[in-house]
């Protein structure tokens, strides 16, 4: 029997989407907004209840084009906060399209993102040890400094808690349990 991190439990989604992407050092600009955006919109609530509705959220947010999403109009505004499909709440909505605006501006000075972004680590995922899901942190002294860069620069909906669940996500830390499968295959 394989074994896995606790945390997806018995739902199939939750285990794909632990087994081929939590975790995965991400370098791509368009993936990396998009894990922004669903850490984001988790707040508050759990993983599961944000991943049964990523395809939702990948129709309502023109999958995730920066362009488009930073020129949404008062239109559009209205039109996410009536998507049933997607979590309707209304300020990490307009998060979500400042974000775009800033995610632009960050691109623009340094050439992408994932240049901006991946300097919090030094460039190289950090490789954790846990033995257990209990020893997971909330934060780190890491994703308190990238918290604060994206503020200083804008961003909303960025609180370290976000910054750190964006980093497990986009594979900036490796916090698959020791006795998962995957953290072998990520090192």
């Amino acid at each position: 029997m394989i074994k896995r991190c606790i945390w997806p439990s018995n739902d199939e989604l939750m285990i794909k989407y632990h087994n081929e992407e939590w975790g995965v050092p991400l370098h791509d600009d368009k993936k990396l907004f998009e894990f922004f955006v669903l850490d984001a919109f988790q707040a508050g609530l759990s993983w599961r209840t944000v991943l049964h509705k990523r395809e939702n959220f990948r129709k309502a947010f023109d999958n995730y084009d920066t362009n488009k999403i930073s020129e949404y109009t008062e239109n559009d505004f209205q039109r996410l906060m009536s998507d049933a499909g997607i979590i309707r709440n209304r300020l990490k909505i307009q998060a979500t399209i400042i974000n775009a605006q800033k995610f632009l501006e960050i691109k623009k000075e340094f050439g992408s993102f994932d240049k901006f972004i991946w300097q919090f680590v030094n460039h190289k995922p950090i490789k954790n040890s846990w033995k257990s899901d209990k020893e997971l942190p909330a934060k780190t002294k890491e994703s308190d400094t990238m918290s604060l860069a994206l503020k200083n620069r804008g961003f909303k909906f960025v609180g370290s808690t976000i910054c750190y669940a964006f980093m497990q996500a986009a594979g900036l830390v490796n916090d698959h349990t020791t006795d998962c499968f995957r953290r072998k295959e990520l090192i």
